[in-house]
């Protein structure tokens, strides 16, 4: 079966789902307070507890559907298999959380690598407060100690978007994004990806290509980049993914694999829509879910398509606004259906938005799982003939993501 003995191999959003990577909520939701949400891109605090009861649910139904579950603290505790790995990986982190060069940098190394490596890889993620470490008194003796011992609680800022394990890294064919993040709060995150693929037992090895990589100039998230077809790729031009990181891509995609056109949908740049997958995800062979909000009222969007010209070094670059003609093009197909959420109603469709209901992760072709929340969208699409798995997600709906968000495909079969 074509892509099972890979480590990585996505050629479509619909193909039956083999193995996926998630990230279970940990500390790092504890470590959020409201004067730091809007620096860490949080609207609300969700409770742990019921956060990670509703993420083992999510993750035993895909289980149930055959799907093997990786999670991103343990494959990245592997990868980090040597004392020279942990420092290095330590040192990078700390210098990525601007705490690199300063007094305290040596006293919260070696707070990091006295710990067990699955610890200390769980301490990153969750956070270091202050009141962890105890410093010798000169290290206070500095203004802007004294100052941010006043007014900020860490050494190391939590990072509570980690269990959207689809924005720091994404797989395209056999190769990978790993991601430079848009804002500050996410940019860690994507280190991660990096030790695991160059350096733990199953992926370092593969040779995987990166076809965009953290240390670009622009930024890229995953939940921009869709895999439509075995030659067809749609990212979307939003608030955390940039035209020149697409194109860049494209460079990159069409001179060192099979795909030879991205379709890049112009969306709203706002933290509502801040995504392509939170208002457009694919659920069928034929099937998209969308939020109307994303088109004009003539039902028309903007819509770049970046093609390979044989010989060329950058692509043929057309532009369209039919987003149904452009997709059946794609596809080959005769037509195509856009499920829209909330059914399309103006109030119902804004609420299912706001809590994910286009956010879809499909494990088959016409088989979805989504928030239990969103009933007008799930009764919509299985008027369509789309079997919905329902998960709840009162508490993980709260820091903006869906199941789609929330999982990292990494093989999927081809269709």
């Amino acid at each position: 079966m074509v892509g099972v003995d890979r480590p990585i191999h996505i050629t479509s959003e619909i193909g039956i789902l083999k193995t996926v990577l998630l990230h279970r909520p940990g500390d790092e939701l504890e470590n959020l307070t409201p004067e730091c949400l809007d620096d860490l891109l949080f609207d609300d605090i969700p409770y742990l507890k019921r956060a990670q009861e509703e993420h083992d649910q999510f993750a035993d139904a895909l289980r149930g559907r055959g799907v093997e579950v990786l999670y991103l603290d343990q494959l990245a505790t592997e990868a980090l298999s040597s004392e020279e790995l942990r420092e290095q990986f330590v040192d990078e982190m700390i210098f990525l959380s601007k705490q690199g060069s300063r007094r305290v940098t040596d006293t919260l190394k070696t707070f990091l690598l006295d710990l067990p490596t699955h610890a200390m890889v769980r301490k990153v993620m969750a956070g270091v407060r202050k009141d962890e470490i105890t410093l010798p008194p000169e290290h206070y003796q500095q203004l802007h100690a004294m100052i941010e011992n006043n007014l900020h609680p860490f050494y190391l800022d939590p990072m509570p978007s980690l269990y959207f394990t689809r924005d720091p890294a994404a797989v395209i064919g056999n190769g990978l994004t790993i991601n430079k993040m848009r804002f500050p709060a996410r940019r860690r995150e994507s280190l991660f990806m990096k030790y695991i693929m160059q350096h733990h037992s199953q992926f370092a090895n593969a040779h995987t290509p990166v076809w965009y990589d953290r240390d670009e100039k622009f930024s890229m998230e995953g939940g921009d980049e869709l895999v439509l077809s075995r030659d067809t790729v749609v990212m979307g031009i939003s608030q955390r993914t940039t035209a020149e990181a697409i194109e860049s891509t494209a460079v990159e995609l069409f001179k060192n694999s099979d795909f030879t056109r991205i379709v890049a949908l112009e969306i709203p740049k706002s933290r509502a829509f801040m995504h392509l997958d939170t208002v457009f995800t694919m659920v069928d062979y034929d099937a998209f879910t969308i939020h109307p909000a994303i088109r004009d009222h003539d039902g028309k969007m903007n819509i770049y398509i970046l093609e390979k010209v044989e010989g060329q070094p950058h692509p043929r670059i057309t532009y369209e606004r039919d987003l149904e003609h452009v997709l059946r093009v794609c596809l080959n197909l005769p037509d195509v259906r856009l499920i829209e959420c909330g059914g399309g109603d103006v109030i119902v469709s804004a609420r299912e938005q706001w809590s994910d209901g286009s956010n879809l992760l499909t494990v088959a072709p016409g088989i979805v799982v989504a928030y239990d929340r969103n009933y007008v969208t799930n009764k919509r699409l299985r008027e369509q003939g789309v079997e919905v798995i329902e998960v709840p997600g009162a508490e993980l709906v709260r820091g903006r993501g869906g199941p789609h968000c929330m999982s990292m495909p990494l093989v999927r079969e081809d269709v």
